[in-house]
């Protein structure tokens, strides 16, 4: 068996959806656009934890303009790998959003549930425009909640996945690839936190 199951046959990380260079490939084209786009503004990248923290450190690197980050948790799975459909607020955001041009970055956006929670609460302070950053969304969406997304590095089928961040019972973040869960998702133990639904 691969190390930590990577590869192999057992319950682990299973075969590399998207490799370490498509990613950073993808993020750095996505900066590029985000920079034209808020050129002449100071965006405020509000990202939510913690699946996004890594996604959110190569992507503030690679906007060529100037921008300020804040950091916000969310809960809506649980101790399941299924979405209890309850949002939970674990960390809320230091930066009042109030005149500002806010970017929602997201690791991964599944059915849009807890995103469209996220939005209505975010607007509802103010800021002068809100859009959102995923680097991951499911194929599964609906076509409106997919629309509602500005920037999406890729779109993945419904399988789990974890690594760059994503993870199981906490595990598996530290992974520079992107890979499909292998095994049922009742073997992850506890489940994710911080992924949006």
């Amino acid at each position: 068996m691969a190390p930590d199951g990577l590869g192999g046959s057992e319950t682990g990380p299973g075969k590399v959806l998207l490799s370490a260079a498509e990613l950073h490939e993808r993020i750095g084209e996505l900066g590029e656009a985000i920079g034209a786009d808020y050129r002449g503004r100071v965006p405020l990248l509000v990202a939510v934890l913690k699946g996004a923290f890594v996604f959110l450190g190569d992507l503030v690197r690679a906007i060529p303009i100037d921008h300020e980050i804040d950091f916000m948790a969310v809960s809506s799975y649980g101790a399941s790998t299924r979405s209890s459909g309850i949002v939970r607020i674990v960390k809320d955001l230091d930066i009042e959003l109030e005149d500002r041009h806010v970017l929602l970055v997201e690791d991964i956006v599944d059915s849009g549930l807890t995103l469209a929670y996220l939005r209505r609460m975010l607007a509802a302070r103010n800021p002068a425009s809100l859009e959102v950053c995923a680097l991951l969304a499911r194929e599964t969406i609906a076509p409106m909640d997919r629309a509602s997304l500005r920037y999406v590095g890729f779109t993945i089928p419904p399988d789990w996945v974890v690594g760059y961040g994503l993870d199981v019972a906490e595990r598996y973040r530290n992974l520079p690839d992107l890979h499909l869960w292998n095994g049922p998702k009742e073997a992850a133990g506890p489940g994710p936190t911080g992924r949006a639904e």
